[in-house]
């Protein structure tokens, strides 16, 4: 009895979207969204016209990559709430979690073409959205806890995460990872509870992002 002989094919196609995906979230996330599509197939191991059988043009592979890092992004972020001993705890490990974060934020905040395509794609909305609401409880938490300062809200953790990782060109750090998580333990000492400088205004929310 033969195998279904399009069984391979199929296995095929969705080893190289995977291989596409994958390596388009490494380049965008240190790149942008901007680079070359034969630089993607090259990195992914797969020829120019393979990447565009999978994704007809660069509007589609953005989509897909969104969808699948904001996807990565909120089970992490749901397994952290249950597993971190405390809130504190889950939040600052999410911020160290920083290829999937970092990615998620060029994707919405930080790259123009990006949040063009992207800002009325239902499905990627509706995971922004319980990624922002899971911080948002986060946040919540650590509050209630006396970790967090209470003057903060999960759009303020949002902003700050999106404006730290706005790096400079990789030719003027020597260290671009060491100096973002130096930049992250920065970020983190600044939201502990705790005397401050009083912050301007009110906290800025999850609202105020969407």
């Amino acid at each position: 009895m033969s195998a279904d002989p399009e069984t391979p094919l199929r296995a095929d196609a969705q080893r190289n979207r995977d291989q596409i995906i994958a390596a388009a979230r490494v380049i965008f996330a240190s790149h942008g969204p901007e680079v070359p599509m034969e630089e993607i197939a090259r990195a992914a191991g797969v020829g120019v016209g393979t990447l565009y059988r999978r994704f007809p043009d660069r509007d589609a592979l953005i989509r897909a990559v969104a969808v699948d890092n904001f996807a990565g992004v909120l089970d992490h972020a749901r397994r952290l709430a249950v597993e971190a001993p405390t809130a504190w705890e889950a939040l600052v490990q999410l911020l160290y979690h920083g290829a999937e974060l970092q990615l998620s934020m060029q994707l919405s905040m930080l790259s123009q073409r990006a949040h063009e395509i992207l800002k009325d794609d239902p499905e990627v909305a509706h995971l922004r959205e319980a990624v922002l609401l899971e911080v948002e409880g986060l946040v919540g938490r650590a509050q209630a806890e006396g970790t967090l300062r209470k003057d903060v809200g999960a759009g303020d953790v949002a902003v700050l995460f999106a404006r730290l990782i706005r790096q400079l060109p990789a030719h003027r750090l020597k260290s671009p990872e060491m100096a973002t998580a130096r930049n992250i333990a920065i970020m983190i000492d600044g939201l502990r509870a705790g005397p401050a400088t009083t912050l301007p205004g009110r906290p800025i929310s999850k609202e105020d992002l969407l």
